[in-house]
C-alpha cells in the first residue's frame, strides 16, 4: 500500500529520503531540504549510499536524526519516506525510482533521469494513476521568477510570435575529468554534453516554446577519448513554427549557458553558466513598441533564482495538492526524446520527426542505437 495512502500528505511535515550522498546532494539538495526544514514543510528521515563511510560524512554534515543506510530496500521498508531524491548515476535511476514508487514514495531524480526512452516509460508504468507518487526530474532552470515572467510573455504573445531560436551550452571539460572510468560512456553517463550537459538548457528551451516537430543533427568526437560524443550541433523546428539552433559542447574554453529566441517585437536571451537570476535576462524591443509596454515585459517581479530550492517548492505544493508535478510524465519526456532524436539524426544521417522513436526503434532503448561506429565496441560485435 503506497505510503500516500496511509500518511496523508497534509497538515505534517513530508518526509524524505536522500539516495547517493556525493557532491551533488551535498551542494544543491541538502540545503533546498534544510531550507524548507526551517519553514516546517520537510523533515530529511534518511540517506542510503553503498559507501558507508560517505553516508555517515553526509549525515554530519545534515545534522538532525536522520538514519543512514547502505541498502535501499531496507530503508524503504522502516522509513517509509513519501519522497525520494535520487543523486546516483544515471545507470542506477531506473531501478531505484521503481522501487521507490512501489514502496509509495514519490521521486525527484537528478538529470539525466534515465539512459533511454525505454526506460523512462517503464518508470511512468509504475507511477500512480490518480493523485501520485509521481517521479520528477532536476530541471531547476525552469523554475525561477525569470523563467516564469518570460513563459507568461510568450504564452500570452505578448512579443508577438516566436521567430527564430538559439539554444547553447558551451562548456569546457579536460582530459582529467574523463579519466574518471563511468564518464564518457553510453552505459553509465547515458551519453554525451548533449545528455549530461546540454539537457538543461534544451529542456528551459522547450518549456519556453513548446513542444518539438522536427531535428536534424551532427555529433563529433573532436578531442576526447570517449565511446559518447564531445560536440553536437542540431536545427530544431518547433510546432509553432520557430526554428532553433542547438549547440552542446565541452570543447569551449570560454563557459557559457545561452538560450535566445527573436520574436516579432522583441528579442529575449538568458545568458548565465550553472544557475540565472532575473538580471541574466534581457529584453531588447523592436523599434516600434511602445515605452510603456516595453517597460513592462522589464518587470520580472521579486528575484528569485533558479535552483533545487525553487523547484522543490513547487514540487511539494504537487505533493500536498496530489498532483502531477511539472517536470514529470510526458512534460519530463520531451527533453529526453528530444536528445534520442537528435543522436538518431546525427548517426543516422537523416531528419527525425517527434513520435517516431518508439518500441522497435534501436534509439528507444539505447541513445547510440547500436549504430557503428557509435556504438560501444561490445555491442558492435554482438551486432
Amino acid at each position: 500500500m503506497a505510503a500516500s495512502e496511509t500518511a496523508p500528505l497534509t497538515g505534517r511535515r513530508l518526509r524524505v529520503a536522500v539516495i547517493g550522498t556525493g557532491a551533488i546532494a551535498r551542494d544543491s539538495h541538502l540545503p533546498a531540504l534544510a531550507r524548507l526544514a526551517e519553514e516546517g514543510e520537510t523533515e530529511l528521515v534518511a540517506a542510503v549510499d553503498i559507501d558507508a563511510a560517505s553516508v555517515e560524512s553526509f549525515r554530519a554534515e545534515a545534522g538532525g536524526a536522520l538514519r543512514g543506510y547502505t541498502d535501499l530496500d531496507r530503508m524503504l521498508g522502516e522509513q517509509r519516506p513519501d519522497l525520494v531524491v535520487i543523486c546516483t548515476p544515471p545507470t542506477l535511476h531506473r531501478d531505484q525510482t521503481v522501487a521507490a514508487l512501489r514502496a509509495g514514495a514519490w521521486v525527484w531524480c537528478e538529470k539525466p533521469p534515465v539512459p533511454s526512452l525505454a526506460e523512462f516509460d517503464a518508470i511512468e508504468a509504475e507511477e500512480g494513476r490518480s493523485g501520485g507518487p509521481y517521479a520528477s526530474i532536476v530541471f531547476q532552470h525552469r523554475f525561477g521568477s525569470g523563467t516564469r515572467h518570460v513563459r507568461r510573455l510568450l504564452a500570452e504573445r505578448s512579443m508577438g510570435r516566436p521567430l527564430v531560436a538559439h539554444c547553447q551550452t558551451t562548456w569546457y571539460r579536460d582530459t582529467a575529468y574523463y579519466a574518471v572510468p563511468w564518464r564518457g560512456r553510453w552505459r553509465t553517463e547515458g551519453g554525451g554534453p548533449a545528455m549530461g550537459h546540454g539537457i538543461h538548457q534544451m529542456d528551459l528551451l522547450l518549456d519556453l516554446l513548446g513542444p518539438w516537430s522536427e531535428v536534424r543533427a551532427m555529433a563529433g568526437r573532436l578531442v576526447h577519448d570517449v565511446e559518447t560524443e564531445d560536440v553536437s550541433t542540431a536545427l530544431v523546428r518547433f510546432a509553432n513554427g520557430a526554428m532553433a539552433t542547438v549547440v552542446n559542447s565541452v570543447l569551449s574554453p570560454d563557459e557559457v549557458s545561452r538560450i535566445r529566441i527573436d520574436c516579432e517585437r522583441a528579442t529575449v536571451e538568458l545568458t548565465h553558466l550553472y544557475g540565472h537570476r532575473n538580471d541574466s535576462w534581457r529584453i531588447a524591443p523592436a523599434r516600434d513598441v511602445p515605452d510603456a509596454e516595453a517597460a513592462a515585459w522589464q518587470d520580472f517581479g521579486a528575484d528569485v533564482p533558479s535552483s533545487h530550492l525553487a523547484q522543490l517548492r513547487e514540487l511539494v505544493a504537487s505533493m500536498r495538492a496530489g498532483e502531477r508535478p511539472r517536470s514529470s510524465g510526458a512534460d519530463g519526456r520531451t527533453s529526453l526524446e528530444l536528445i534520442a532524436a537528435l543522436y538518431k539524426s546525427a548517426f543516422t544521417d537523416a531528419t527525425v520527426r517527434a513520435g517516431e522513436i518508439g518500441p522497435g526503434d534501436p534509439f528507444y532503448s539505447a541513445m547510440h542505437g547500436d549504430a557503428p561506429g557509435w556504438a560501444p565496441a561490445d555491442e558492435e560485435a554482438a551486432a
